[in-house]
């Protein structure tokens, strides 16, 4: 019976866990409208092939933001900006000095040619740095929905308000048979 208890008490301990979490991470992204920020690192959802399969489409990779952006090589995979709101995570396959200024050749690992514009340093914002984890960014950009948001909320709530009426079910049905047994005995 004690590791039935303490099964029960770790799987509850987890659904809780999995619950703040879960509200946390939601909360944080409504309230900042901001992607999400874990110890430095910037997670970002992978929305193309583009560098498969390096990642793949509906990845989360984590970037390094800051320090100094003309330090790239070759070889060095970096989100940079295209558009005012369009960001992109490329390999840098040339590098382009030019007095102060550095300007970066790309290309997706997937695509056949080289990105056609050459991005000045100070469009890129960060560096992959190798921290990938495959498929999750659907489960987030769903999450960012409001269906998703209370989807995520309310099914660990249910899991979690289940699995405490299962224990004091459980709890009552050992308190009914050792009040059996007692009475059994009284009676011999």
């Amino acid at each position: 019976m004690k590791i039935k208890a303490w099964i029960n008490r770790i799987f509850t301990t987890i659904l809780a866990a999995i619950l703040l979490l879960l509200a946390f991470t939601v909360i944080v992204s409504k309230v900042s409208g901001r992607n999400h920020d874990v110890f430095g690192y910037e997670l970002k959802i992978v929305l193309s092939g583009s560098m498969e399969p390096t990642f793949m489409t509906g990845s989360i990779i984590a970037i390094k933001r800051g320090g100094n952006m003309t330090r790239f090589q070759p070889g060095d995979v970096i989100t940079f900006k295209k558009k005012e709101k369009i960001l992109v995570t490329h390999r840098i396959v040339e590098v382009r000095k030019n007095g102060g200024n550095v300007l970066y050749g790309t290309k997706g690992d997937h695509n056949i040619t080289a990105d056609r514009d050459f991005v000045p340093s100070e469009h890129v914002i960060g560096q992959y740095t190798g921290f990938t984890i495959p498929y999750a960014g659907y489960l987030f950009s769903y999450a960012s929905t409001k269906l998703g948001s209370a989807l995520l909320l309310i099914i660990p709530g249910f899991l979690l308000i289940g699995n405490c009426m299962f224990s004091l079910w459980r709890e009552f049905t050992e308190l009914e048979k050792s009040s059996k047994q007692s009475v059994k005995i009284e009676e011999i």
